[in-house]
């Protein structure tokens, strides 16, 4: 596979995911009336289908990452050729921000914005580490052709049982400062929850290790 067809298939999906999160989150705003349950009901199915969508027609090109920290881990693992690294990461940042401003555009909002969204304190850092915990480590052990649905499912239900609504990834994150909505979160507050994922997919990575078998160590 020529190197920029991966780096292009995680720019294009790492767009189409932040696209849809902030996306939906315009038109759930718009239509909820203030609902903000509902709103976020309409955020996490919009955010779970392009995320299973996405990896299941990506995930033959790049892997599908559309995450720093999960690039990072890959890496690690000798899973991503090491020197990918950096074209996978750039192009997650890219695709983030070109994301964001795509969705601006369609509803007809300002494209250039930033958020005044404050999302900060120990709590949301907590959330953070936990829920791409948890996303590492489904990823880590989904079983081949499972991870879509995996991953998925879980970030579906992260999004309601973490006080941040589950970014769990510092792409996202980058991508949600350019947007003054819904979804979006004020640049200041982006460095912690990025420390607080990077924090969570180590946690995520050494729960996966210690769950591991003799057999599988062997292999890894």
């Amino acid at each position: 596979m020529i190197h920029w067809q991966r780096y292009f298939a995680e720019l294009i999906g790492t767009a189409a995911l932040l696209c849809a999160v902030i996306g939906s989150g315009i038109m759930a705003e718009q239509l909820a009336g203030g609902n903000m349950a509902v709103a976020l009901l309409a955020n996490t199915l919009a955010t779970v289908f392009a995320l299973y969508v996405l990896i299941e027609t990506l995930g033959p090109v790049s892997g599908a990452h559309f995450n720093p920290v999960v690039s990072l881990v890959m890496a690690w693992r000798k899973d991503l050729a090491r020197h990918h690294l950096l074209g996978y990461v750039l192009a997650q940042f890219m695709g983030a921000a070109l994301g964001a401003w795509l969705a601006h555009a369609m509803f007809d909002l300002e494209i250039l914005q930033w958020s005044v969204k404050v999302r900060t304190g120990p709590a949301q850092w907590l959330a953070e580490a936990v829920a791409t915990a948890g996303l590492l480590f489904v990823v880590l052990r989904a079983h081949a052709g499972k991870a879509s649905a995996m991953v998925a499912c879980y970030i579906g239900a992260a999004y309601w049982f973490t006080a941040s609504t589950s970014f769990a990834n510092p792409a996202a994150a980058f991508g949600r400062m350019f947007s003054n909505t819904f979804a979006g979160i004020s640049p200041a507050d982006v460095p912690a929850f990025m420390l607080a994922e990077l924090v969570g997919g180590l946690l995520g990575w050494g729960l996966h290790r210690l769950l591991l078998s003799k057999h599988d160590q062997h292999h890894h």
